[in-house]
């Protein structure tokens, strides 16, 4: 009878997706007056709009050479980060960030995700759709700035530079508009990958989407014992 307890209360428990936050102050860069890019930083269930603590990520431009500054602030009375950058000549700018692996109790895994957003600046759209060059990485098929909300969004996952098929990505809006999902299904939605790790998505409303694909791989270790991680390579793209 307790075992059927416990499946019982396990029924009511429901596993929110999570992302982590990469969001740039604007997504392309015209007026030369307004060049500085800030960016919230954040662990949290996006549409929900609840958050969990974060440890210090560093944050990146292109490649792993330098990263860029840091502070710490609050989000959703969670700890997050904000970091900044000045944009000073046409391009097309790729940042990401490396987060430190986060501990899911619920979940008995590590999270670590690597999030992504794609900047133009000054008109420039050359180079949008080559990776970085990361471990699992989502590459667009589809310009990633300059959208509009009906748009669908195409894009390539790659795992150690090769295409991932039949990957689950799960896809959220950011919920600044108070949306109310009509059940708990509606919250995440998740599409696959095909055979050429490529999948596709129609933004239906105005604002920042977040898509992760999710790889489990590997195991750290948490009070002695070995648990697995979830890997996420993560991409944001605004529609308007």
């Amino acid at each position: 009878m307790k075992k059927i307890a416990v499946w019982i209360v396990s029924l009511g428990v429901v596993a929110h997706a999570h992302f982590l936050t990469l969001l740039p102050s604007r997504d392309t860069v015209w007026d030369k007056n307004e060049t500085t890019i800030a960016f919230d930083i954040a662990f949290m269930h996006p549409f929900e709009q609840t958050a969990m603590d974060m440890e210090a990520p560093k944050i990146y431009l292109n490649n792993r050479k330098t990263p860029l500054p840091l502070t710490q602030s609050r989000k959703l009375e969670h700890k997050a980060w904000r970091s900044s950058c000045t944009i000073k000549t046409p391009s097309v700018y790729k940042f990401f960030v490396e987060p430190q692996p986060y501990f899911e109790s619920a979940e008995e895994k590590f999270i670590l995700h690597i999030p992504k957003v794609i900047i133009s600046a000054f008109g420039m759209q050359k180079g949008w759709d080559e990776p970085i060059g990361l471990k699992y990485e989502i590459v667009p098929l589809t310009k990633p700035f300059g959208l509009y909300s009906g748009n669908q969004f195409r894009a390539k996952v790659l795992h150690d530079g090769k295409p991932a098929p039949d990957v689950e990505v799960e896809v959220e809006l950011y919920n600044v508009f108070g949306l109310q999902a009509p059940t708990e299904a509606h919250i995440t939605q998740i599409v696959k990958t095909d055979a050429n790790g490529i999948f596709s998505f129609v933004m239906n409303h105005k604002g920042w989407w977040g898509f992760a694909a999710l790889i489990q791989e590997g195991s750290l270790e948490h009070e002695g014992r070995s648990y697995p991680v979830e890997n996420g390579a993560l991409m944001w793209v605004k529609a308007y």
